[in-house]
C-alpha cells in the first residue's frame, strides 16, 4: 500500500507544496522577525513546540525526503541550478522564493552528499550573495548564514573555513540585522564543531569574532537570546582552550550583570556558571580582579546551597566551577575555606553527585591540609562514617581514596584524625572478602598508618580483636595472612610498593610473629622488587618508582599544569613510595633483625626460607646468609 501511494508524481507534488507553499515565509512571520527579532530567531531555530506549524511541516519534510531521497533529490537538484542566478535586491518574492530552496537543502543536507557540490556552491553564489547588504536582502543572508551551518559537518572543504569565518565575521557587525547576527553566531559553533575544524585558522578570526559576539551579548534584550549568544561564547572558549586568555577580560567583568539580570531565568545563570568554568579551566588561573574572585565564590556558594531553591538548576556546574577553582588557585582564602560546610551538607542530603564532592575534598586537602583537617576533620570523620554505612563497593573505593590522600598529604595529623575509621578497614581486611581494588586501597591505608605509627597499627589491632572473637595475635597474624595472598592480585607498582615497605616495617615486631611469616614477607618484598627494579647502564639496581621532581607525570593532568597538580606533585616527592629505596629499606631491615638475635635464632629465621625464596633474596639483599648456614 505505501508504495500504491507514494507514487513518484504524488511524492513530486508533496514536495512541491511542501517546499513552495508552507516553507515560504508569511507575512505575519516577517512582521514579527520586524518587530521581536529576538523572540522571531527563538522560537523559529531554536527548540520550538511540538505543535507549531512550521517546525511540524520541517519534520515532516526531512522524514519523507529522507525515505524517498533518490527519487526527490533530483527535483530538488533542478530547484538549486535555478537559485544560481543572484536575484535583485528589490524582488522580494524571488527572495522569498529562494530562501525556501535554501531551507529544503539546508534540511536535507546529509542526503544530498553525493548530489551537490556545496563547496562550488559556497563559492560562486552562497558568499557573494552575503556581500549584498539591502535590508531585503536579510532574508537571503539569514538563510546562507544557515546553510553554511547544516552543510559544514555534511560537505565542505576545509579550505574554505577560512571564508566561512570571515563571513559570520561580516554578519556580526553591530549595522546587521539582529536575526542575522544571531544566526551567525550559531553556525559559528557549527563550523568550530566540524571534525575538521582547524584551530590555527580560527585563531586569526578569535578575536574579532569573540569581541563581536561580545558586543552581541550586551545588545541582546531577550534572556533566551543571551543564553544563546552565551553558550556560542563558551563553546568557543572550550574549544580554543587557554588561547582565549587576551579577549576573556570583558566577558568575565560583564557575567556578573547577566547573573543579577537573570534572577528568574535558571538556565540563563546555567550559561553564566558554565562560563565561569570554560574559563577558569582554559587559562589556567583565577582572574586577579577581587571583585571577579568575589563573583565567583558568590557563584558557588548560591549553587551548591541546599537551603536555596536555585541550587536544582545550578548545583552540577556549580560543582564544576567549584573544583575547577580549587585546582587553580595558589592558595585559600577565608570566604573559599568557609565555604567548605557546603560539601559536607550536600554530602549529607544525598549521594548523587557524590564523586565530585569527594574529588573537592581532596581537592582542599591538597590545597590546604593543616587547615581544613585542624577545622572540619571531625565533620568530615563523621561524614564519612555515615557514608560508609550505605555505600556500594564503587562508592567506598571513593571514600578509601580520600582517606589515602588525606594519609599522603599529612599523615601524623590524618591517622590521628581518621583514627575511628580504622577499625572498619582493619575488619574488613580481616574478612577478606572485599574486591581487589577495594582490598588493595584498605591495605594501602594500613600500610600507610604502619609507617607512620605502629602504635596506631597496634591499637587497631587491640581495638577489633574482642569483636572478632580472637585474640590480638591471632587477628594479627589473620590480617597479615589476607595481606600476603592479596598481595599478586594488586596491580599498581606504586601501591604494591607501599605494602611492601610496610611489611618490612612489620619485621620489628613481635619475635613469634617474624618466625611465622618472614618467609612469606620475604617472598611478598622481593616479588615486588622484581617489578620495579630497573638496570643502569652498569649493571647497578635502580629503584624505578624513586622520583625526582621531573619524573613525576600526574593522570589526568592534560596539557599544562595547575595549581592542584603542582600541589600534588610535591606531596608526591615527600611519598614514601617515592622517597624511599625499596631495596635499602629490605636490607637495613634484615640487617636491623640480624643485629637484634643471636646468631643461632637468626640462622634458624633464615632456615624457614625456603630455597626458591632465598635465591631470589640474594639477588638483593647481599648478605652473608644462607638456608644451610
Amino acid at each position: 500500500m505505501k508504495l500504491a501511494f507514494f507514487t513518484t508524481p504524488t511524492l513530486t507534488t508533496i514536495f512541491k507544496k511542501l517546499v513552495t507553499y508552507y516553507f515560504i515565509l508569511t507575512p505575519q512571520e516577517l512582521e514579527w522577525w520586524r518587530t521581536d527579532p529576538e523572540s522571531f530567531v527563538i522560537v523559529t531555530c531554536g527548540d520550538a513546540p511540538k505543535y507549531s506549524l512550521r517546525p511540524s511541516i520541517e519534520s515532516l519534510y526531512s522524514a519523507v525526503f529522507h525515505e524517498y531521497s533518490k527519487t526527490l533529490a533530483p527535483v530538488l537538484v533542478d530547484l538549486v541550478k535555478e537559485t544560481f542566478v543572484i536575484v535583485p535586491p528589490d524582488n522580494n518574492q524571488a527572495i522569498l522564493n529562494k530562501d525556501t530552496i535554501y531551507n529544503a537543502v539546508g534540511l536535507a543536507a546529509f542526503d544530498l552528499y553525493d548530489e551537490i557540490d556545496f563547496d562550488n556552491w559556497l563559492v560562486s553564489t552562497l558568499l557573494e550573495e552575503l556581500k549584498i547588504k539591502h535590508s531585503n536582502y536579510r532574508v537571503i543572508r539569514r538563510r546562507v548564514a544557515l546553510l553554511i551551518g547544516c552543510w559544514s559537518g555534511v560537505k565542505m572543504s576545509a579550505d574554505h573555513q577560512p571564508a566561512v569565518f570571515a563571513a559570520m565575521l561580516d554578519l556580526l557587525k553591530n549595522d546587521e540585522d539582529m536575526v542575522v547576527k544571531i544566526t551567525a553566531a550559531n553556525t559559528i559553533t557549527l563550523a568550530i564543531d566540524d571534525f575538521d575544524f582547524n584551530l590555527d585558522i580560527f585563531l586569526e578570526y578569535l578575536g574579532p569574532i569573540f569581541g563581536a559576539l561580545f558586543d552581541l551579548l550586551k545588545e541582546a534584550e531577550n534572556c533566551d537570546t543571551k543564553l544563546k549568544v552565551l553558550q556560542v561564547l563558551y563553546f568557543i572558549i572550550e574549544r580554543v582552550g587557554s588561547n582565549i586568555e587576551p579577549y576573556y577580560e570583558g566577558l568575565i567583568q560583564y557575567l556578573p550583570i547577566i547573573w543579577n539580570e537573570s534572577e528568574t531565568h535558571n538556565l540563563l545563570r546555567v550559561a553564566v556558571v558554565t562560563s565561569l568554568v570554560k574559563l577558569v579551566k582554559s587559562i589556567g588561573h583565577m582572574n586577579k580582579s577581587e571583585d571577579v574572585y568575589n563573583f565567583v565564590i558568590s557563584v558557588i556558594s548560591l549553587s551548591t546551597d541546599i537551603n536555596n531553591d536555585s541550587h536544582i538548576y545550578l548545583l552540577e556546574d556549580g560543582l564544576d566551577l567549584w573544583i575547577a577553582v580549587l585546582e587553580n588557585i595558589p592558595c585559600i582564602s577565608d570566604d573559599l575555606f568557609l565555604l567548605f560546610k557546603n560539601v559536607l551538607r550536600l554530602m549529607a542530603v544525598s549521594t548523587e553527585n557524590l564523586e565530585i564532592c569527594l574529588g573537592i575534598i581532596d581537592a582542599y586537602i591538597i590545597l590546604s591540609p593543616d587547615q581544613i583537617l585542624q577545622v572540619y576533620g571531625e565533620a568530615i570523620v563523621q561524614s564519612f562514617a555515615e557514608l560508609l554505612t550505605d555505600l556500594k563497593s564503587e562508592g567506598e573505593i571513593r571514600v578509601m581514596r580520600n582517606l589515602d590522600t588525606f594519609l599522603l598529604v599529612n599523615c601524623p595529623a590524618s591517622a590521628v584524625i581518621l583514627k575511628p575509621l580504622f577499625p572498619q578497614i582493619f575488619k574488613a581486611v580481616y574478612a577478606g572478602e572485599s574486591l581487589p581494588t577495594l582490598m588493595g586501597l584498605y591495605l594501602s591505608i594500613i600500610s600507610r598508618i604502619i609507617l607512620e605509627s605502629q602504635e596506631t597499627f597496634v591499637e587497631m589491632i587491640r581495638n577489633i580483636a574482642p569483636s572478632m572473637g580472637h585474640s590480638e595475635d591471632e587477628v594479627f597474624r589473620a590480617i597479615v595472612d589476607i595481606w600476603l595472598k592479596k598481595m599478586p592480585v594488586i596491580t599498581q607498582p606504586a601501591r604494591k610498593k607501599l605494602l611492601a615497605l610496610a611489611l618490612c616495617t612489620l619485621l620489628m615486631s613481635d619475635l613469634n610473629f617474624v618466625y611465622d611469616k618472614f618467609c612469606g614477607i620475604l617472598l611478598a618484598v622481593v616479588e615486588v622488587l622484581n617489578d620495579i627494579t630497573r638496570f643502569d647502564e652498569n649493571g647497578a639496581h635502580i629503584d624505578s618508582l624513586l622520583y625526582t621532581q621531573h619524573d613525576i607525570v600526574l593522570e589526568g593532568s592534560g596539557s599544562f599544569e595547575t595549581e592542584h597538580d603542582v600541589r600534588l606533585k610535591s606531596f608526591h616527592m615527600k611519598d614514601p613510595v617515592h622517597r624511599i629505596v625499596l631495596e635499602e629499606f629490605l636490607v637495613n631491615h634484615v640487617r636491623e633483625l640480624q643485629r637484634r638475635l643471636e646468631p643461632t635464632m637468626f640462622n634458624q629465621l633464615v632456615q624457614t626460607v625456603d630455597s626458591e625464596t632465598m635465591d631470589m633474596a640474594n639477588e638483593f639483599l647481599k648478605l652473608q646468609w644462607s638456608p644451610d648456614q
